[in-house]
């Protein structure tokens, strides 16, 4: 696995081997935007300009390792959700920067709790030696995870168009 040159593609497909359901795509979509507030909302926790350095130097290494990664209506799609994610948070009320910490664990245990609910999976040992669990994996996903989830909502269609239709 690495960070800097991931085939997409394939990490799209081990992707929807544990999250073929539409269900649990939007979860983790709304489990994602918590944890990148909370994100944003450690960095701007420290003193100004800190934090908007460090999310402006974040932002900028983080697209342009997606630049080089994801299709790039995939990566369009990324920029303007974070724009927007970042504009929410912009706009609301800070809270102390332990609040963030802790919310960050809550979403991570609502994201896992949606494993529980949308239960459905598919054979993944085409990926088991390449993605092996633990730290690089959990790494690799947390920067691919948005991307993966807005090019499963927004542009996949076929994937949901066969699954209908297998279910008829």
């Amino acid at each position: 696995m690495n960070l800097l040159n991931v085939n997409f593609d394939e990490l799209y497909r081990r992707h929807l081997c544990r999250h073929s359901q539409f269900g649990i795509n939007v979860m983790h979509l709304i489990a994602v935007v918590g944890i990148y507030i909370s994100l944003f909302g450690i960095a701007y926790s420290f003193p100004e300009p800190a934090g908007q350095w460090i999310v402006g130097g974040v932002l900028v290494v983080y697209f342009g390792i997606l630049l080089l990664n994801v299709p790039f209506t995939v990566w369009v799609a990324t920029l303007l959700f974070i724009g927007l994610l970042f504009a929410a948070f912009r706009a609301a009320p800070l809270v102390p920067w332990w609040v963030y910490v802790l919310l960050i664990f809550v979403w991570h245990k609502f994201q896992n709790w949606n494993h529980d609910v949308y239960d459905e999976s598919h054979d993944m040992s085409e990926f088991a030696e390449k993605y092996q669990k633990g730290f690089p994996l959990f790494f690799l996903l947390s920067v691919y995870e948005l991307p993966i989830l807005l090019h499963c909502l927004l542009f996949d269609r076929a994937h949901w168009a066969a699954r209908r239709a297998a279910k008829q």
